[in-house]
């Protein structure tokens, strides 16, 4: 079993992506990944979902606080061999074989990948990320010089995992009632206060953590970046302590704690001012590993529906043979499809703003995308997830099988980095602010220009369903305050959906025959009533090219 090689649609994507040079690369060493992923990492994620998760130590024999977190070795091995691959570390430095630098489209295919067997490691994989882009762009060079190497290892150092501490009991979401406080001591601070959901707590070598000096004003322009050392060089925990581990209803991989700063060593980084700011860049990178953790868990999903479904016996045949069965086999495998290539081709966009090389127009469209495949793809991990359970009867809901895990795991993806309404607050602040909506509309009426050709039962209903934003937005500007706050999510999903047809039509426009009747699928069942008698029947119809992957034995209209 391999989550790579099985993967034809992702392989494909991928090559559209890289050079041919990276491809190769990144193709072999996928290939070896995946087949980690779907056997040795899998079986140890299974074993510390069940039997292994992390524990604190909170005193030793003198009874003196060591707050130290034990995980299973299996764990441990997951970390080395991941973190090795340069799922973080060739973001930022180059990789020897090929003599150029890293991208994210590389780590956020390996992270695609691992979600599939373990999104609770993923998180841990996604704070380091984030603690190398904000140390990369804002720390000074002895702090850089400090941890970076460190942070990015892949073998030849120690590792330091890294951690993003933002929230505070009082707070949660409303970061700017933050109260941690940064007490001044020569040529660094002192932290004293409380993190209430600290992910990574205990495991991270250094942690970025938002804390409000004395005398800086309240709300979030008070709050300054610093960076966090765990321990100090002796091995002695640095001023910090760990209240318990939170017993969560999934990703148990990952220790979530609370944790009290004593007087812990702290090191500005960065423009004292803009603490808030650097955090929700990196906040950014990280909803898009929600994103990419959301296909994960979506592609895992469909491959145990779609295994047990060939397996199964009902009735005298195979549970794939139903029409039902292969309607909602096809579904799942056209949205998964779809969000995928959504999500992957708009990478190139993101490396660009984290490289410091979009233009204005391009930070906006960015920070837009991100909000609305955030919002999806997570709402999308529990509807597929709910799938693969229905799909196994009542063996969907024993522990025996991933699927419950599966739907337990998807659950903290619509919460962690942002929920729904917080992410439909966020569209709205982007249209008030930037006018986000008539960038977009200019983007993808621009888009929707260009696969002209193909039949226009298709283009024309994506071009109505851009006028009906298009009226909406012009309603949100001039609606009270309630009024925009009820309809933000709801403009959201119009645009995602809009986002993701287009994508669905560029795919069509190459001539491939399975990605027209991909498109089809895809457009009829988001935008078509589906109380309507369907004559077509093409989610049955379609199954085989769309799902085996098998030639058509009909012929297919020409675009």
């Amino acid at each position: 079993m391999n989550f790579y090689k099985e993967d034809l649609q992702f392989q494909s994507l991928l090559k559209e992506l890289l050079s041919p040079a990276f491809f190769e690369f990144a193709d072999k060493e996928l290939t070896v990944f995946g087949e980690k992923c779907a056997t040795v990492i899998d079986a140890r994620a299974r074993f510390t979902d069940r039997e292994g998760q992390p524990r604190l130590n909170k005193y030793d024999a003198y009874g003196e606080d060591i707050s130290e977190v034990c995980v299973n070795e299996g764990y441990r091995r997951t970390v080395e061999e991941t973190y090795n691959t340069g799922i973080v570390g060739y973001i930022h430095k180059e990789i020897p074989v090929l003599g150029e630098k890293g991208n994210y489209i590389y780590s956020y295919a390996q992270g695609y990948l691992l979600s599939q067997t373990e999104p609770g490691f993923y998180c841990p994989v996604t704070l380091s990320m984030a603690t190398a882009y904000l140390l990369t762009q804002y720390a000074s060079d002895e702090l850089k010089e400090r941890f970076l190497p460190h942070v990015l290892s892949t073998g030849e150092v120690p590792l330091y995992e890294g951690a993003t501490f933002l929230t505070e009991r009082q707070g949660g979401s409303d970061v700017g009632a933050n109260e941690t406080k940064a007490v001044e001591e020569g040529d660094h601070f002192k932290l004293y206060g409380e993190k209430y959901f600290a992910s990574n707590a205990g495991m991270c070598g250094v942690a970025m953590v938002l804390a409000r000096k004395e005398g800086a004003p309240s709300g979030t322009k008070g709050l300054t970046l610093f960076a966090v050392p765990w321990r100090n060089q002796d091995g002695s925990l640095n001023g910090i302590r760990i209240r318990r581990l939170k017993d969560k209803l999934g990703v148990r991989a990952v220790p979530s704690a609370e944790v009290e700063f004593d007087g812990a060593d702290a090191f500005v980084v960065g423009d004292p001012a803009k603490g808030f700011y650097y955090m929700m860049e990196a906040l950014n990178l990280s909803r898009v590993c929600n994103a990419v953790a959301s296909l994960g868990i979506m592609r895992r999903a469909y491959h145990e529906a779609k295994e047990y479904a060939f397996r199964r016996d009902a009735f005298g045949s195979k549970l794939a043979d139903y029409p039902m069965v292969k309607d909602t086999l096809t579904r799942l495998a056209v949205k998964l499809e779809m969000e995928t290539r959504t999500v992957f081709t708009y990478l190139p966009l993101f490396e660009r703003v984290m490289n410091n090389q979009a233009n204005q127009k391009e930070t906006i469209l960015n920070r837009l995308y991100i909000a609305l495949l955030k919002k999806e793809t997570a709402e999308r991990a529990i509807h597929f997830s709910h799938e693969a359970i229905e799909m196994h009867g009542g063996n969907g809901y024993i522990e025996d099988f991933i699927t419950p895990r599966l739907l337990r795991d998807a659950q903290v993806l619509t919460v962690w980095e942002g929920t729904a309404n917080i992410l439909g607050l966020e569209v709205l602040r982007l249209i008030e602010k930037y006018k986000a909506e008539e960038l977009f509309l200019e983007e993808m009426t621009q888009r929707l220009r260009g696969v002209a050709h193909l039949p226009s039962e298709w283009t024309n209903l994506v071009e109505n369903k851009l006028i009906q934003l298009q009226n909406l937005s012009k309603s949100l500007r001039t609606a009270s305050t309630d009024h925009k706050t009820f309809h933000s999510k709801k403009a959201a999903e119009l645009m995602v959906k809009i986002f993701e047809s287009i994508v669905a039509l560029e795919q069509a426009a190459s001539g491939d025959r399975r990605a027209k009747k991909v498109m089809e699928v895809f457009l009829e069942e988001t935008w078509k009533s589906s109380y309507l008698f369907n004559e077509e029947m093409r989610t049955v119809n379609y199954f085989d090219e769309i799902v085996l992957n098998a030639k058509s034995k009909k012929p297919v209209t020409a675009i």
